[in-house]
């Protein structure tokens, strides 16, 4: 095995110190390259994969842990401006285990586990003072796990109760969140914020809510309006609004004059308000309908005497009447009939269009041949003008200034073209560096082939004189000649034997390899002479 092992040694020193000086460098640069990548990949394997052992850490919590994380030898890495704390993810779990009983981070301990430290002493104002920590430290915790907030901080301010009271105030609450770098509330965020936190206090109203964020700017008012942060949400559904109506008729004009000869400019007025319509509408009964009650009085008298006395006239003096009897009749119908009663109410979306006015710009040189008051009868059906709220339309037509457009078609050109220059420069560039590779590469190849044939030593030229020699002597064509042949040596020897013949073979087909592959055979010399050597 040892000889075996210093064999295979030999061999490989052989044939390394056959090398040309630059095929021992590009060896030597190859193993160089071999190891140091080898010692790359294999610290890029063993180095752990980092997970988040805890996230959003205030800076005492985030240093007491790194404390424990160093006196205990664990690697750790932070990240987040310091506020998360990254350990291979082997181990998480466990020191996540350690952490907690180690009462770490504190504050973590901030929500509905203030209440397992009261006890029977506790008085009735520290109760209700630990009630609303607890209920703070909770909604802290759910408004975090929103995407893009990184800390939040609630402030509830919750009335006393008082049972002899006939007018009790009302809870409000305060929301501060500081959101992730580069990040934004959205108003749908804003609003499940201020309805999160409306949900779980009993009695809060959500227009009692205000949310702002870090740098100050309001996200959510106390009356329940939605603050984004370009503006009020009614400017920005205004300008929304406008938006549309101006894509949509300058998408018609394009069509008309061509792009970059129309302008458009519209101003909406929205009625954000929010309007309760009632109205009751009295409808008359049916002949078939049943009435709801009914009721007849019926009287009926006859006489047949005359009436005695009469009425009494001056100084108390009886006027007799006229002798004679009479009948009497009397009919009352009283009947109740059902009314119908139709009442509706109708509530209105804000929103609505108060007024509007458009006002539309044309390109002279292009609109020669349109007709103005056919453009302004378009547009005002397109935006469904209604004339009787005061909406307004104006079409002109003016010649454009064109200067800033041919300025740009030219810088576009301009660039174009220089950047069309820098390709084929680049290609010119990247053409020209492969054909100074490509003919240093061959420079290189003819200089080491001539290098191998002139680098022989003293002992591979006299082994080639040998060889040469020996073939020679038997009357063979000289090494790299083609001269010569079969012929040849017929013309020696008129009757060679079967033995001669196949060593001429053999000594023919060593002179071919050696007019054909001069270099092999060189190098295969080499081998052989540093074999001796060795």
């Amino acid at each position: 095995m040892r000889e075996r092992a210093l064999g295979v040694l030999k061999r490989v020193t052989g044939t390394f110190g056959a090398f040309t000086p630059g095929q021992k460098a590009v060896t030597l640069f190859g193993i160089v390259a071999l190891v140091v990548g080898g010692v790359l990949f294999a610290n890029w394997a063993s180095t752990p994969a980092y997970a988040p052992l805890f996230s959003n850490l205030s800076s005492t919590d985030a240093s007491a842990i790194v404390d424990k994380l160093t006196s205990s030898g664990t690697p750790y890495q932070l990240t987040d401006g310091g506020a998360t704390i990254m350990v291979p993810q082997s181990q998480v779990y466990d020191l996540r285990l350690k952490m907690s009983g180690q009462g770490l981070p504190a504050q973590s301990d901030t929500g509905y586990s203030l209440l397992d430290k009261q006890g029977v002493t506790t008085s009735d104002f520290m109760q209700n003072v630990d009630y609303q920590r607890a209920l703070e430290g909770e909604l802290d915790k759910t408004i975090k796990s929103i995407n893009g907030v990184q800390a939040a901080t609630v402030h509830l301010a919750l009335p006393p109760k008082d049972v002899f009271a006939t007018d009790t105030q009302k809870p409000t609450a305060s929301v501060l969140v500081t959101t992730s770098l580069g990040r934004t509330l959205s108003p749908d965020q804003v609003q499940s914020i201020v309805h999160l936190v409306a949900a779980s206090v009993v009695g809060l109203d959500p227009n009692q809510v205000t949310v702002a964020d870090a740098a100050g700017n309001v996200l959510s008012t106390g009356n329940g309006q939605t603050v984004s942060t370009g503006g009020s949400q009614r400017n920005q559904q205004t300008t929304e609004y406008e938006q549309r109506m101006n894509d949509a008729l300058q998408q018609m004009l394009t069509s008309l004059v061509g792009p970059g000869h129309a302008v458009v400019k519209t101003t909406a007025d929205l009625d954000y308000d929010q309007t309760e319509t009632k109205t009751q509408t009295y409808v008359a009964p049916s002949p078939s309908t049943p009435p709801l009650s009914q009721s007849t009085n019926t009287e009926s008298y006859t006489g047949t005497g005359g009436a005695n006395g009469g009425v009494l006239g001056p100084d108390n003096i009886q006027v007799p009447v006229g002798a004679g009897g009479g009948s009497y009749s009397h009919s009352t119908n009283t009947q109740d009939n059902a009314v119908g009663m139709v009442t509706q109410t109708r509530n209105s979306a804000p929103g609505n269009v108060r007024r509007m006015s458009v006002a539309v710009l044309l390109d002279a040189t292009a609109a020669k041949n349109v007709d103005l008051a056919q453009v302004q009868k378009l547009v005002s059906s397109a935006v469904a003008l209604d004339s009787t709220r005061g909406d307004t339309i104006a079409v002109s037509a003016m010649p454009f200034d064109q200067s800033a457009a041919q300025q740009a078609k030219q810088t576009q050109a301009n660039a174009d073209k220089a950047a069309g220059q820098a390709q084929l420069m680049s290609m010119a560039k990247t053409g020209g560096m492969a054909l100074v590779i490509a003919l240093l590469v061959l420079v290189a190849w003819r200089a080491s082939k001539r290098s191998r044939r002139a680098n022989l030593t003293e002992g591979e030229n006299a082994a080639l004189d040998r060889i040469q020699a020996v073939l020679d002597k038997r009357q063979t064509p000289a090494v790299g000649d083609g001269s010569g042949g079969p012929a040849a040596l017929e013309s020696a020897d008129a009757g060679p034997t079967p033995e001669q013949l196949a060593v001429e073979g053999r000594q023919r087909e060593i002179a071919a390899l050696v007019e054909q592959q001069p270099d092999e055979v060189a190098q295969l010399l080499r081998g052989w002479l540093a074999e001796r050597r060795s």
